[in-house]
C-alpha cells in the first residue's frame, strides 16, 4: 500500500529517490551484483527497494548482512548521497530483497503478541532490543491497537515497553 506525503513534498521525494537510485545503481555496478531498484513513496517518505528480478536473492543478501547490519549501514551511506545533493536531511527507507518487509511482518506478530498479553493484564511487556527501524514498527502496531509504547534504554540495548494507555 502506498502512501503519499502532501503535494508540495511529493515531488521533493521523488527527488530523493531519485538521487538515491543513481547512487545505488552505482554500487550494484561496483560490486558487480544485479538488481532493479523499485521508487515509492510510503508514509512520508521515499522508499527505495533492490530487488532482484527473475533471479536468486542469494547475491542481494550479502548487501542485507547479518541481521540487517550492513543494509542499515547502506541506508545511511544513501541518505548521506542524497543530502549531500539536496542539502537537506533525508529519512529515506532502503529496502534490500524484501529483507524489511518480512521483518516487519515479523515484528507486527511478536507485537500483536504482546499487546494480547497487556490486554490480558500483563501490566507492562518489555521487548527485545531492536534498532530504530524495528522500534518503529511495534510502536505503529501497538499505537493502532489503542495502547502505549516507550522505547527505553540505550543503544544497541533500546528495547520497546508496551503498556495500557
Amino acid at each position: 500500500m502506498e502512501r503519499t506525503a502532501a503535494p508540495t513534498s511529493v515531488k521533493r521525494l521523488e527527488e530523493e529517490g531519485e538521487i538515491a537510485a543513481d547512487y545505488l545503481e552505482e554500487l550494484l555496478d561496483i560490486a558487480d551484483l544485479d538488481g532493479d531498484i523499485d521508487l515509492s513513496i510510503d508514509h512520508g517518505r521515499a522508499a527505495v527497494e533492490i530487488v532482484n528480478e527473475g533471479g536468486s536473492d542469494r547475491e542481494l543478501q550479502r548487501l542485507v548482512g547479518k541481521d540487517g547490519e550492513a543494509l542499515d549501514a547502506l541506508q545511511e551511506l544513501t541518505r548521506l548521497a542524497v543530502q549531500a545533493r539536496t542539502g537537506e536531511r533525508s529519512r529515506l527507507m532502503l529496502d534490500i530483497a524484501g529483507h524489511r518487509r518480512g521483518r516487519r511482518a515479523e515484528l507486527t506478530a511478536v507485537a500483536q503478541e504482546a499487546i494480547t498479553k497487556v490486554k490480558s493484564g500483563a501490566g507492562k511487556v518489555s521487548l527485545e532490543p531492536m534498532n530504530p527501524f524495528e522500534r518503529k514498527v511495534v510502536h505503529d502496531t501497538v499505537a493502532a491497537a489503542g495502547l502505549i509504547s516507550d522505547s527505553e534504554g540505550v543503544e544497541p540495548h533500546r528495547h520497546v515497553v508496551i503498556s495500557q494507555a
